[in-house]
């Protein structure tokens, strides 16, 4: 369930015309910007872009991002992109970091439905006339690139029938490749990678009733492997995205120094799908909210616009 509070039919060039009076003259309302853009959905986002375009001659999103600046601006540049174009430039500036930030690319293969996936690799090469995959080629490699790259390549059945015996059997492959005196990951990036969210979820059962533990307590994370631990987040993803997001959101605002880029990213793209369920997770975890802990954490405009993301009203 969504976190977002929109009116039915707000009008793109009311909302158009009070933004542009937002950015105009010296300084920016940026409360006025707020109160509209974190209030309005992703058809009404885009409503008001071509509204704001068609009577200035200006793109709405460059607009903001030279008169906001730090987190904000980011946050709200974010929100107004369409989706797709939103998580493929998440996508982008994952891949193009130091070391492949693989969460990034793991939620978005292992979580999204195939057509979802599919729209953001079909934005990705529009806006960077190169296929996600080549580029996840190019800023990888070992273990790692094959796994990412056949996480992203791979168009899933999303159908919900199930091969027991299949599931059974893999299973077994499964633990053999992870107890084994060295991990056998070609198999775990086979599988992973290859079968149906409903086959998976089959597959861990049976795990489970075979072996008395979850394969994800069996897999341990090491630090120095980057495909381990990108397996551990595909399997945590594909297990209970729900509690996978909470877990990361917890884990931002626990760090020393919050980590922004990992909230805005949560908040930001479950906030139209999930994130009431999300926020329903995190309390019974802390016991306190996720608008008191985002708020605690956070400050300024930025604060302002997470807040109302997550549906807090003063």
């Amino acid at each position: 369930m969504a976190t977002l509070i929109a009116p039915k039919h707000p009008s793109p060039v009311a909302d158009a015309e009070a933004i542009r009076n937002a950015v105009q003259g010296l300084g920016t309302n940026e409360k006025t910007i707020i109160a509209i853009i974190a209030h309005r959905n992703a058809v009404q986002r885009k409503l008001i872009r071509y509204a704001y375009e068609e009577i200035y001659q200006e793109d709405l999103v460059k607009r903001l991002e030279s008169e906001l600046t730090g987190e904000f601006e980011k946050a709200v540049c974010r929100w107004m992109l369409e989706p797709a174009d939103r998580d493929a430039v998440s996508a982008n500036v994952a891949i193009k970091q130091l070391t492949c930030d693989h969460r990034v690319i793991t939620e978005l293969s292992c979580i999204y439905s195939p057509e979802e996936l599919l729209a953001v690799k079909r934005a990705y090469q529009a806006l960077y006339k190169h296929s996600m995959e080549e580029d996840l080629a190019a800023h990888t490699s070992g273990d790692l690139r094959k796994l990412l790259v056949a996480l992203v390549g791979t168009y899933r059945y999303d159908g919900d029938e199930v091969n027991g015996k299949l599931a059974n059997s893999e299973a077994k492959v499964l633990h053999n490749a992870i107890k084994g005196e060295v991990i056998v990951q070609d198999e775990i990036i086979r599988i992973v990678s290859t079968r149906s969210k409903a086959q998976l979820m089959a597959t861990f059962n049976c795990y489970k009733a075979q072996y008395g533990t979850s394969i994800t307590k069996h897999l341990v994370e090491d630090p120095a492997n980057q495909c381990l631990a990108a397996v551990h987040t595909a399997l945590q993803c594909i297990n209970n995205p729900l509690k996978y997001y909470e877990k990361v959101l917890r884990s931002a605002l626990n760090k020393p120094g919050t980590d922004e880029d990992v909230l805005t990213r949560v908040i930001v793209t479950r906030a139209e799908k999930d994130l009431k369920e999300i926020k329903d997770l995190y309390y019974k975890r802390t016991s306190q909210s996720l608008d008191h802990a985002v708020g605690k954490d956070t400050s300024g405009d930025y604060k302002s616009f997470l807040l109302t993301l997550l549906g807090h009203q003063d």
